[in-house]
C-alpha cells in the first residue's frame, strides 16, 4: 500500500476515533443535564416554586451540567447593578447636611414629599422586574434636577439604567405638577403679602412680577421663534411673588423670541388682574387717589392702575425715591428667580427635553422651590457661586421697556410719588 494511502487511513481511524469520544461525551452531558432539570422539576412539585420552563437541551443547561457555572434563576430585560450607595450609604448613613446639599432639602422633607406623590408614582412588581420605589424614584428626579450630571452619571450612582433616570425626571415632574402645582403655588392669605410689601415701603401691594429665560436645545420645529434677544434658545417662565420669595403664579412656556409684556398679555394672570378677580376688593386711598391692590413690574410690563412700574427717562430726585421705593420690593422676584435656579442648577443649562415637557419640569421646579422655602431649607451659599457661574453662559435678554400708560394708572403713579416724599419729609 502507498505511504499517501496509509496515512490518509489513519486519519480516517483517529477523525472517527474523536467523533465517537465526542458523540460519547455529547450523551453523557445530555443526561446530566436531563437529570438536573428532572430535579427541579421534583423540586418544584415539592415546593410549589415558579421556575421557568425549559424545553430541550441548551448550551446553559449543558455548561450547568459541566460545572462552569452556577444556576439562577432567569432575569428578563435588566443588567446587574449595585443599589447598594442608595440603600445602604442614602438611607442610612447620610446626615442632614449631605441630603440638603446632594437633594436641597433634608430628609424629613424628602419622605414628605414622597408621601405626597405617592398616589401617582406608586408601581407594582412584575414579573420582568421589581418596580422602583417611589422614594428612590424621587431621588433620582431630585439628583437630576439639582446638578447638570448627565443621565448615565445618575444612573451610575444609583445602580438603574440610563433611561430610567429619564423616565422617573418626567414621571415626579408629572406627579408634582398633577397633585401638589394648585396647592403650593398660590396667593394664600392676601392681607398677609400686602403687609409684608407695606413693611418693605410699598402700600397695598400684592406681588411683584418678571420673567426670566430659560436655556434649551433648539426646538425641531419653528426654531426662530426661540432664539431671545441674546442669541440663545430659550423658554420664558413668567412668575409672580410675594414678600417672602415664593411663587403665587407661573406661566410657562413661551419662546424666548417673544416680549415679556406679550406673554404677560396672554396670560390666565392678566386676565384676572383685569377682571379684578385675582384678588379681594382691598382698595386703600392715596391723597384724593382711589388705588386697588397693585402688583410691581419692572419697565418691560406696561403701566395699568393695577401694576405699577419705574419712571424712564430723564428723573427727578422725587422720581428716584418712587423708583427706589418699587425696585427695593420688585428685586424680591428676582432673589426667587436666584435661589430657584441655585436649587435647581438643570435649570441653568440647556434642557434636551421636548418643547411639551420642558414646561412640565420648570413648573415642578417652582413648586420644589416653594416646598423648601416654606420648610425652611437652608440656601447654601455655595449654591449660588455655582448658579452664578452656569448662568453665565446663558446672560437674561434685556427687555424694551414699554411706554404705555392708562391715565388712570398715571395718576395712581403720580400719587404714590407725593405719598413717599411726605413720607421723607420733603412736602
Amino acid at each position: 500500500m502507498e505511504p499517501a494511502a496509509i496515512i490518509a487511513a489513519l486519519m480516517a481511524v483517529v477523525n472517527s476515533s474523536h467523533l465517537i469520544v465526542h458523540l460519547f461525551h455529547s450523551q453523557l452531558l445530555r443526561n446530566r443535564a436531563r437529570r438536573l432539570r428532572q430535579r427541579g422539576e421534583d423540586m418544584k412539585s415539592q415546593t410549589g416554586t415558579d421556575l421557568s420552563q425549559s424545553t430541550g437541551r441548551r448550551a446553559a443547561d449543558i455548561m450547568v451540567a459541566m460545572g462552569h457555572v452556577h444556576a439562577m434563576g432567569r432575569r428578563f430585560w435588566d443588567r446587574e447593578t449595585s443599589t447598594d450607595w442608595w440603600d445602604r450609604i442614602v438611607l442610612q448613613v447620610w446626615d442632614e447636611s449631605q441630603w440638603l446639599r446632594n437633594f436641597r432639602m433634608r430628609k424629613g422633607t424628602f419622605l414628605e414629599l414622597c408621601d405626597l406623590l405617592s398616589p401617582a408614582l406608586k408601581r407594582q412588581d412584575t414579573r420582568m422586574r421589581a418596580a422602583l420605589s417611589v422614594q428612590k424614584r424621587v431621588a433620582i428626579a431630585l439628583w437630576k434636577l439639582a446638578t447638570p450630571d448627565s443621565y448615565r452619571s445618575v444612573a451610575n450612582h444609583f445602580g438603574v439604567g440610563k433611561s430610567i433616570v429619564g423616565v422617573a425626571v418626567m414621571q415626579v415632574a408629572h406627579a408634582i405638577v398633577d397633585l401638589l402645582l394648585s396647592k403650593v403655588v398660590t396667593l394664600g392669605n392676601v392681607q398677609v403679602v400686602i403687609d409684608g410689601f407695606a413693611a418693605m415701603g410699598f402700600p397695598n401691594c400684592g406681588g411683584a412680577i418678571d420673567g426670566t429665560h430659560i436655556p434649551i436645545l433648539g426646538p425641531a420645529h419653528q426654531a426662530s421663534q426661540y432664539i431671545n434677544r441674546k442669541g440663545y434658545f430659550s423658554m420664558v417662565l413668567q412668575a409672580l411673588v410675594d414678600h417672602r420669595g415664593r411663587f403665587t403664579n407661573i406661566f410657562v412656556g413661551w419662546p424666548g423670541k417673544v416680549h415679556d409684556a406679550r406673554v404677560f398679555r396672554n396670560s390666565c394672570l392678566f386676565r384676572r388682574l383685569q377682571e379684578g378677580s385675582f384678588f379681594l376688593d382691598h382698595k386703600i386711598t392715596v391723597g384724593d387717589v382711589e388705588m386697588p391692590t397693585v402688583i410691581l413690574g419692572d419697565p418691560a410690563y406696561p403701566l395699568m392702575p393695577w401694576l405699577m412700574k419705574p419712571y424712564t427717562g430723564a428723573l427727578d430726585s422725587d422720581k428716584e425715591l418712587f423708583n427706589y421705593r418699587l425696585s427695593k420690593c420688585r428685586m424680591v422676584v428676582e432673589c426667587a428667580f436666584g435661589r430657584l435656579k441655585g436649587r435647581w442648577r438643570s435649570l441653568l443649562t440647556r434642557s434636551d427635553l421636548s418643547e411639551t415637557n420642558i414646561p412640565i419640569v420648570i413648573a415642578a421646579c417652582c413648586v420644589l422651590h416653594n416646598l423648601c422655602e416654606s420648610k425652611g431649607e437652608t440656601f447654601m451659599a455655595g449654591w449660588e457661586v455655582e448658579a452664578n457661574r452656569l448662568a453665565a453662559d446663558y446672560a437674561q435678554p434685556d427687555t424694551r421697556a414699554i411706554r404705555r400708560a392708562q391715565r388712570e394708572a398715571l395718576c395712581i403713579r403720580e400719587a404714590l410719588k407725593a405719598r413717599f416724599l411726605r413720607e421723607q419729609g420733603y412736602l
